[in-house]
């Protein structure tokens, strides 16, 4: 048997595929499933994005382009920030990448190594603690409690910095919880990060248009003080249904740029040009569309939280941002995982055990709003049907 190394015994999965997998074998076999655990929009492209790439393709952008991205991408990308941040941002510090996850690799890759800890969310996106523990690092989970309304706690956060801190990922709007953290709280961190310059802060604001009611998103690239340290994650995927265009984005500050420049050259070259094309085009064209995906997302999370409030034995905090509800099962008497696998067997539902984020995730049920209003309405019923008749009911 060939030898490989360590690392990739520790690389973990997203579990949102593996249902995703199951869900559509159990379709094929003949079964109705309605899926509400994958994270991705149920809209489609919008139609001048998709032609700003087939245009691109017309006129002969076949080849490669420059690793980082763009010129014309990585302007419009520091445009947008300004307009919705309202901060500048050199677009030399701008790296264009296929898809959000390789800005959270390339960031681990840059900091971590066996006797460095990295603080991450928990519950939050598996890649966190898969990435950590592949580059040899200590995972070290900052707990999210349901009474905070799993936003994180700037107290939780600097009570786990120690000498062997490297770097903090926080994630706000939060997957898998929807959570928002006030400005308050941030205000908070960033004060106290100020005692520890050693420490680089990747903020993963990948939901960041995503926010309802009268919540507001604070990027902590809006702290000057931080700028030398925090690398913003952002994209495309999830605001503009492109999750298959493979599309996003990192600042980094002045002194890593060049580093992950040349993570960039070594792994992937550069980003299709035909997509830069199409980010260009969601950057600058009309945002209409956008905003009805907000507008629908918002309706369907002010359907959902109350009907899952109805439902026995649970319980579901309203989420201020992102697709996502995080509703507590444990007055199912079922662990997560378990009501998972019977949900998606015995009703017909894909939903998302909330261990699947981390250990603070049990208990929970991670319930994916980014499918249609009548989808979500007859899995709820099915849901409620479900548990009024299981016979391991107490």
């Amino acid at each position: 048997m060939v030898t490989r190394a360590r690392g990739m015994a520790q690389l973990g999965t997203e579990s949102a595929f593996e249902v995703l997998a199951r869900a559509k074998a159990l379709e094929a076999s003949g079964k109705s499933i309605i899926n509400l655990g994958i994270g991705q929009p149920d809209f489609q492209t919008a139609p001048h994005i998709v032609e700003a790439a087939c245009k691109a393709l017309r006129d002969g952008h076949h080849g490669y382009t420059p690793a980082e991205g763009i010129a014309t991408l990585r302007e419009a990308v520091t445009v947008d920030l300004h307009r919705r941040h309202g901060v500048d941002v050199d677009p030399g510090h701008v790296l264009i990448v296929p898809g959000g996850k390789v800005t959270l690799f390339f960031a681990v890759l840059m900091f971590g190594e066996p006797g460095i800890e990295i603080l991450y969310p928990d519950p939050g996106f598996p890649i966190y603690a898969s990435a950590i523990r592949f580059v040899g690092a200590e995972p070290v989970p900052i707990p999210l409690r349901e009474a905070d309304g799993f936003a994180f706690s700037a107290e939780a956060v600097l009570e786990r910095i120690t000498p062997r801190t490297r770097l903090i990922i926080l994630n706000s709007p939060a997957n898998p919880t929807g959570a928002v953290t006030p400005r308050a709280e941030i205000d908070r961190l960033a004060a106290g990060l100020l005692q520890h310059p050693q420490v680089a802060v990747l903020s993963d604001e990948i939901y960041s248009r995503l926010v309802y009611g009268d919540r507001s998103h604070a990027s902590l690239l809006g702290y000057e003080a931080l700028r030398d340290r925090v690398i913003l994650l952002e994209g495309w995927s999830k605001s503009y249904a492109m999750t298959g265009w493979r599309l996003g984005y990192g600042v980094w500050p002045a002194e890593l740029i060049e580093g992950a420049s040349r993570l960039a050259v070594n792994s992937h070259s550069c980003v299709n040009a035909a997509a830069q094309f199409a980010g260009i085009a969601a950057l600058t064209g009309p945002q209409d569309s956008v905003a009805r995906m907000i507008a629908a997302f918002d309706e369907r999370r002010r359907h959902v939280v109350p009907a899952l409030n109805r439902l026995t034995g649970l319980r579901c905090g309203e989420p201020g941002g992102a697709f996502y509800a995080f509703p507590n099962i444990g007055g199912t008497g079922l662990s997560a995982k378990a009501l998972e696998q019977r949900l998606l067997e015995e009703a017909g539902i894909a939903t998302l055990a909330g261990s699947s984020f981390g250990r603070q995730g049990e208990g929970y049920l991670r319930i994916s709003y980014a499918n249609s209003l009548e989808n979500i309405t007859t899995a709820l019923e099915r849901l409620e049907a479900w548990l009024a008749d299981r016979g391991d009911a107490r």
